[in-house]
């Protein structure tokens, strides 16, 4: 065996399925030094496995294959730059759509949840199961356009920069599929509504910075960018998120959120 390298069984199925994976034409990057690799593991007989160690910086390419899920995740909200490699480019994850639209309804709930705790109204009860209805729907729409301009403000920095440094362009498909993996924190939401006390507002808050935090490592993983850029992409987005909300607010609207640093503030 190679400097490095280990050997593992993943009985049954399961050896068969990554088996499959690795075959596959597409290239892998070691979470270590983001350099391509044309494997993960090799497949010896009755699933003895030996994890493919990297030609540049002779660690091993993917250690995460043979972690257990929940150190995955566990890695995974700590931020750490190799798990967020594994997550994009060595795993085939196909539920960023569901994701967006589930963390879109955490958040939208959240802010029907705070619209109808400050409202009093004294129509009749159809009245009001209908205008509540609507008024969810509106804070849907309110939340999807935030996280539009979120997206929109941070393409359009990393657009510009590219311009001006005439380096390659983007992969903005691959970076929106990070993006919208990495705002998982949103469904930290709903607990953080279900169990009311009186540090909630602070609990959205510290969300919202770890939503932020990981969009930022996301970023930086993507697109193999330093800290810096990816911190201006992030406060590009915000800056076009919080001319949004400015916009709603000159239009009446409530924007009904306590996860956003803008709120309660004067613009």
């Amino acid at each position: 065996p190679g400097t490095g390298a280990r050997a593992g069984r993943w009985p049954g199925k399961g050896a068969e399925e990554m088996a499959e994976a690795v075959s596959s034409p597409a290239l892998y990057r070691c979470i270590e030094c983001n350099q391509e690799a044309s494997e993960l593991y090799r497949d010896y007989n009755h699933g003895v496995l030996k994890l493919t160690v990297c030609k540049s910086c002779q660690k091993l390419v993917d250690k995460y294959i043979e972690y257990d899920p929940v150190i995955i995740l566990i890695n995974a909200i700590l931020c750490k730059a190799q798990v967020y490699r594994h997550i994009l480019f060595n795993t085939k994850i196909n539920i960023h759509g569901k994701l967006c639209m589930f963390c879109l309804l955490c958040e939208a709930y959240l802010r029907w949840w705070q619209l109808q705790d400050s409202n009093q109204n004294t129509a009749p009860d159809d009245l009001i199961r209908y205008a509540k209805e609507w008024d969810f729907y509106r804070m849907f729409a309110i939340a999807s356009l935030e996280q539009s301009a979120f997206f929109i403000g941070i393409f359009t920095f990393l657009w510009v920069k590219r311009l001006m440094t005439a380096k390659t362009k983007p992969k903005f498909i691959l970076l929106l599929k990070a993006l919208l993996l990495s705002s998982y924190g949103k469904l930290l939401l709903i607990p953080a509504v279900i169990w009311e006390h009186d540090y909630t507002p602070l609990c959205l808050r510290l969300i919202k910075v770890f939503v932020l935090t990981s969009n930022f490592q996301a970023i930086r993983v993507t697109l193999n960018i330093n800290r810096i850029l990816s911190l201006l992409a992030i406060l590009s987005g915000l800056v076009l998120e919080s001319s949004t909300v400015y916009f709603f607010q000159k239009m009446e609207w409530d924007v009904g959120s306590d996860c956003a640093f803008y709120r309660d503030q004067d613009f």
